[in-house]
């Protein structure tokens, strides 16, 4: 990690199409379905970052791996060996803001910036991996927890849509976290409820306070 970019900047996207080459994905056709046991924190990241490189056909598993397992579908400890695809990166560079957007973007009314870290983080009452504790001037807090229920399966749609209500019609929505991953969740609930207005800003709360 540099002096600013945040704990966890975005990947090449040269590096990453060449893994995803390795891989066996070919772009545009390959369907990829990401899951984790996370409550999607790391399966809506795998989702962003492939919109983001422009490959449409990436969905996530709703209550993830151990959702699958409670349901007794089969799992198993065999790696397979993919054969060479080949996918070809197309930046979506509207879907990110760097820092220098986010403080632009601070006062007009219709762009609504949101910290998704858990409440206490966002009061700045707890602060257990950066240096600085609280939150971006004018940011309003959507803990990306809520996003899904105790058992990691994601709220229904009308669910998503209610939680957005408020800020639904701005412009712009630009979501942060402590490093850019589980801000992703949120995106994910912003594409449920049919909003089309979210942004991610990668650094986040990390790459902020590095210009403190």
């Amino acid at each position: 990690m540099g002096e600013h970019g945040g704990r966890h900047p975005l990947p090449n996207p040269l590096d990453l199409a060449d893994k995803l080459t390795n891989m066996g994905v070919n772009s545009p056709d390959t369907l990829i379905v990401a899951y984790d046991d996370s409550r999607l924190a790391f399966a809506s990241r795998l989702w962003w970052l492939l919109r983001y490189l422009g490959h449409q056909r990436v969905a996530v598993l709703d209550g993830g791996f151990g959702g699958w397992e409670k349901a007794g579908y089969p799992v198993t400890d065999l790696i397979p060996s993919p054969q060479r695809g080949r996918f070809i990166p197309q930046i979506q560079d509207q879907l990110v803001v760097d820092m220098t957007g986010v403080k632009n973007r601070q006062q007009p009314p219709r762009v609504v910036l949101v910290d998704s870290r858990e409440s206490d983080r966002y009061r700045g009452e707890r602060e257990p991996i950066d240096k600085i504790a609280g939150h971006i001037p004018g940011a309003v807090n959507y803990p990306w927890m809520e996003v899904t229920a105790a058992d990691g399966y994601l709220l229904p749609v009308p669910a998503q849509d209610q939680r957005w209500e408020e800020v639904k019609t701005a412009e712009e929505i630009i979501i942060y976290c402590g490093s850019g991953i589980t801000a992703c969740v949120n995106l994910l609930s912003l594409e449920l409820a049919g909003i089309p207005t979210g942004k991610l800003y990668p650094g986040s709360w990390s790459d902020w306070i590095s210009y403190l």
